[in-house]
Parts: structure tokens; C-alpha cells; sequence
């Protein structure tokens, strides 16, 4: 009995090594960008949403939330893509990430549209969101 909870405590202990999850932010005015990768063993997940109020230069524009998630590749050691296809349409959305020590920036590719309509977008503008520690 005293080994199988030995085991099962090995297994939890080992199962959390290989597990992470890192949260990153950008706020801007009245739009934030929040952005959750979890790598777990060799699989990376992400998940992205905005939520934006209209700024003095919108005005007119109505505020909106989007979120995109799902399974990355890791193209490089500091680099994601996340390619994630629209229910509505023959599209794809796909994010790249690249990260650095301190944050992420987030580049969309066009077809992301169908996913973040409006003044809504995933995309950072070379902006860097910051790593939540």
C-alpha cells in the first residue's frame, strides 16, 4: 500500500514538471489583449481573446469580445502557430506568436476576421504583451 502512494505521488509530482501555463497582457485604453499558452509533455495550446471598449478615435464603433483557442506547432524555439479553421467559411485564421523572455506579440493573418469582427482584433501591432509572472 505504501508503494502504490509512493507511485501515485512520483506520477503527480512528474506530471507537473512537464506541464506549464503562461498568461501574457496588453492593455491599451480601453482595449485589453490577453493571450494563455499551457504546454503540456510536447503539446501547446493557446487560447487568445480581446475585449475592446471603443477608444476616443472609434468613435461610433460598438464594443465587441472575441476568443480564438486551440492546439499550436511550434515552428521555432520562440515561436507558435496556431491555425484554427472557421466553422462559417472555407478560412482559416492563423496566429504567430513570437516570444521573448519578457512577452508575446501576436500577428493574424486576414481570414481572422470571421473570428474578431469590428474594431476587435487578435493581432498586438507590434506591440509586446506582457508575461504575467
Amino acid at each position: 500500500m505504501k508503494n502504490i502512494l509512493l507511485v501515485a505521488a512520483a506520477m503527480l509530482v512528474s506530471g507537473s514538471v512537464l506541464a506549464g501555463t503562461d498568461h501574457y497582457l496588453l492593455r491599451e485604453g480601453s482595449h485589453v489583449h490577453h493571450l494563455k499558452i499551457t504546454t503540456l509533455n510536447d503539446d501547446v495550446y493557446v487560447s487568445s481573446d480581446v475585449d475592446f471598449e471603443p477608444n476616443a478615435t472609434e468613435a461610433g464603433s460598438h464594443s465587441c469580445s472575441a476568443d480564438i483557442r486551440g492546439e499550436a506547432k511550434r515552428v521555432a524555439d520562440n515561436e507558435l502557430l496556431l491555425k484554427k479553421h472557421s466553422e462559417s467559411d472555407a478560412t482559416y485564421c492563423e496566429l504567430k506568436i513570437q516570444l521573448s523572455p519578457t512577452g508575446a506579440k501576436i500577428e493574424q493573418s486576414k481570414d481572422c476576421d470571421n473570428f474578431a469582427a469590428g474594431i476587435c482584433h487578435f493581432s498586438s501591432d507590434n506591440k509586446e504583451l506582457v508575461k504575467i509572472k
